[in-house]
This record gives C-alpha cells, structure tokens and sequence, in this order.
C-alpha cells in the first residue's frame, strides 16, 4: 500500500465516525422533521396522514399567538442588538490597563455559565409584585410595587433584561478575545497620535473585530427566536399569552395539543428564520453583495 493511499483510507478513517454521528443525529432527525411537518401526527396514535402544506398555512393564518410569538421574540432580538455596542465598550475596558481585570472578567462571564433554570428562580423571586427585592427597594422611595411579571406592557422588557444579564457576559468575552487580537502597535501609534478611548474604540477596534461582531449577531439572531427557559419558568408564556415565544408556542402546540405534524412546521419555519436573518444581517453588516 503506498503511501498517498495510506492517507486516505486514514483520513476516511477518522472521518467516518463523525460522519455516522452526524448523519444519526442531524442529518436524520431534520429529515424526520421535514417529513412529520406534512403530517397530522398526534405524537401518540401510529396513523400518519399527510395533508400538505396545510400545517405550514394554519401556522400563519389559524393563530394570532404565533405572531404574538413572533413579536415578543423581537423585543429579546432589539434589546440585545441595542447592547452590542456597550458589550464591546465594556470588552475594550477589560484589555486596558485597569486595576483588578482579571477579577471583572471572571465577574462577567460567571451569569452565563450558572443553570437556566437557576438564573430564572432567582429572578422570578427578585421580580415577585408580592416581596420581591426590586420592589422592596423601590418602597424606600415611595415607589408602589410595579407588576413585572404580570404587567402585559412591561412582561417581555422584564424577561429580556434576564436574558441580558445572562449572555451579555459572554459576548464581552468573545469582544475581549477579539480585541486582544488586535495588533497592539496600532493602538500604540493611536496613543501616540493622541486619539483618546472613544477613537480608538471607534476607528481601530471596531473595523478589526468585524467577523466576531458577526458571529455574535449570529448568536443573537439563533438566541432570540430560541428562547424558551426563562419565559417557561418565569411566566410560563403569561399573563395570558403575552410573554409566550415562538419555541414556548411550539412545545406548547406539540404537547398541550397533541398536534406534533404542526410543531414539526413550526420547528422547520423556526429554522428557516433564522437562516434568513443572518444572511439578511450578515450582508449588511458584512457588506456582502
């Protein structure tokens, strides 16, 4: 056996496992999904019928919940966007020269790597309209309990900030490492130049970090219409429907009304999202023609 013949049967070695894994795991279940979304399989009975595009139609025009959804997953969407901006700020302050830096960088990451579930029963309780921290503190100013959770106009705004305080921490570490990436002589002739903090983070941090800064608008595109413990767990897509997100409607859908051939379409529609935003954000901010 030669030796170019050698590398490859070493090669399709070491790929086949992987392979087989991928095939078993990703490949086949989203072909299953495919197949299940033409169907009104209840998720118990072994009968499947196929009825089209149907469930992908119902999705759109059956329900109002399912653009309610929709727009609550944009509120999470708009205000981690809003913060990337002040996630890089934060990221560029951790590189500099500042006292204590490794300690605020271990106090950044620490929300993101605490349980879900966890970070939502301590929020649940800080946010509580009845004894909760936050309104307790408001009390000594004379500020009467604002209902946070149970607030249809303020609900999501109260989720998101959840959400914030849990992933921004990791955005700033995935900033932080891309800044350390930057060549240091660059901000050095800046110095030198006398550009102070804000040009240097504007003119020569921010065009050399823009792959991270699409890989986390990527993160944020996925992260927001995934959204699903700290709505379920906190509110549990209440009052009402007002908190509920897009994936809490397709759990809700498969297992509350046994309609799995709908849930699979709405998991196909959900995957497709967020394809298309990225490629739609990936072109305007990477300037893709």
């Amino acid at each position: 056996m030669n030796s170019k013949l050698q590398k490859r049967v070493l090669i399709i070695s070491f790929l086949f496992i992987p392979l087989i894994l991928l095939a078993m795991f990703v490949l086949y279940p989203t072909l299953k999904l495919l197949q299940l979304s033409f169907t009104d399989w209840n998720g118990i009975t072994k009968e499947i019928n196929y009825i089209g595009f149907e469930n992908y139609v119902k999705i759109f025009t059956d329900s109002e919940d399912v653009w309610l959804s929709l727009k609550n997953n944009g509120i999470y969407f708009f205000m981690h966007l809003l913060v990337i901006p002040v996630e890089i700020f934060i990221a560029f302050l951790l590189d500099s020269k500042i006292k204590a830096s490794k300690f605020f960088k271990s106090i950044v990451f620490l929300p993101y790597i605490i349980n879900g579930v966890a970070v939502s029963y301590m929020f649940a309780m800080l946010f509580s309209s009845e004894g909760g921290a936050i309104n307790e503190f408001l009390g000594l100013f004379s500020i009467d309990p604002i209902r946070w959770l149970s607030n249809k106009n303020i609900v999501n705004y109260s989720l998101g900030s959840v959400s914030l305080w849990r992933f921004s921490g990791m955005h700033v570490i995935l900033f932080l490492a891309a800044i350390q990436s930057v060549p240091g002589d660059m901000l050095e002739a800046a110095k030198i130049d006398g550009a102070n903090i804000f040009k240097q983070y504007t003119k020569i941090i921010l065009p050399n970090i823009h792959l991270i800064v699409e890989m986390v608008l990527f993160l944020n595109v996925r992260g927001a219409l995934q959204v699903f413990d700290i709505p379920f767990i906190m509110t549990s897509g209440g009052p009402g429907h007002a908190s509920s997100t897009f994936t809490l409607y397709t759990i809700e859908t498969a297992f509350n009304f046994n309609s799995f051939g709908r849930a699979s379409a709405m998991a196909i529609i959900l995957m497709f999202l967020i394809i298309i935003i990225s490629k739609i954000q990936k072109k305007i901010v990477g300037g893709e023609s």
